[in-house]
């Protein structure tokens, strides 16, 4: 008998532990949609996050905090500086959804 993969939908809204600013803009959660994301999304993820001065993103993209960022920005629409701002809770909370997202 085959065995078929559930499809699970990475689609959610995550609500931040802590409000955060960014460019005059309030954010009190993001709406990270990593269907929506492409193979180009992964790929200028892993270039941004290589200007950045991450050496080990080549190596180990998928584990590098950054590059989870970098992931979770394009998901949510927002500037990865963005991402980088939020209180440590909610970095770890979203960065943990894309490498679920990346890994399964």
């Amino acid at each position: 008998m085959a065995e078929t993969k559930k499809e699970t939908k990475m689609r959610n809204e995550y609500k931040l532990y802590k409000e955060v600013e960014f460019e005059g803009k309030k954010y009190s959660s993001l709406d990270l949609d990593f269907d929506s994301l492409t193979g180009s999304d992964l790929e200028e993820a892993t270039i941004e996050v290589s200007q950045m001065g991450d050496a080990n993103t080549m190596m180990f993209t998928e584990s590098s905090k950054l590059y989870q960022a970098a992931i979770c920005a394009r998901a949510a629409k927002v500037p990865v500086q963005l991402i980088r701002k939020l209180h440590p809770k909610d970095y770890t909370g979203v960065t943990i959804q894309a490498y679920a997202f990346l890994t399964n």
